[in-house]
């Protein structure tokens, strides 16, 4: 049975892992759908905040004299390609850019919980109190989201009926 100290370390790489995916994702997401600007906006934002995210779970590693996991980081980077691509596919990048967006955040929100916990657990106090700031910024993060997805929703449908009207007058 793995100690607190150990599941601290493994799920802490697990969570920087995510944090270099969600940069990647979301400063790719943000650029191919540019029609919906606060939302893009945002995206970039909170892009650059998972790279400073990524940096303070890594000093957290550091400060337990550990690294961060090379595998975990090219799985991510591989599976934020994947995402990426997937929105290239489909005509409703925007609405599905907000459903994977907020699933990720709710996802990372969940990861800073359990992580706070188990670092209270293994009594590394400063490293649960890094934990409760990120969970803090996660939580800021999906409420956000949560507030664009009707707007995000409404505007594509707008845009779509208006795509729908140019063509059928065009046809006409």
């Amino acid at each position: 049975m793995a100690t607190p100290r150990e599941r601290l370390v493994e799920w802490l790489r697990d969570a920087h892992a995510a944090e270099e995916q969600a940069q990647t994702v979301l400063r790719r997401t943000a650029s191919q759908i540019e029609d919906h600007q606060e939302f893009c906006a945002g995206l970039e934002r909170h892009g650059e905040r998972s790279g400073e995210q990524a940096d303070r779970l890594k000093q957290c590693l550091e400060d337990l004299g550990e690294g961060t996991s090379l595998l975990k980081e090219l799985t991510g980077q591989i599976t934020a390609f994947g995402q990426t691509l997937s929105g290239y596919v489909v005509g409703d990048e925007p609405v599905k850019a907000v459903l994977a967006t907020a699933t990720m955040a709710h996802m990372e929100v969940t990861s800073y919980r359990i992580l706070a916990v188990t670092a209270k657990a293994a009594q590394e106090t400063d490293i649960a109190r890094t934990c409760d700031i990120l969970l803090a910024e996660e939580v800021d993060f999906a409420d956000w989201l949560d507030q664009q997805a009707p707007i995000v929703t409404q505007e594509y449908l707008a845009r779509e009926q208006g795509a729908a009207r140019e063509m059928s007058n065009a046809a006409s």
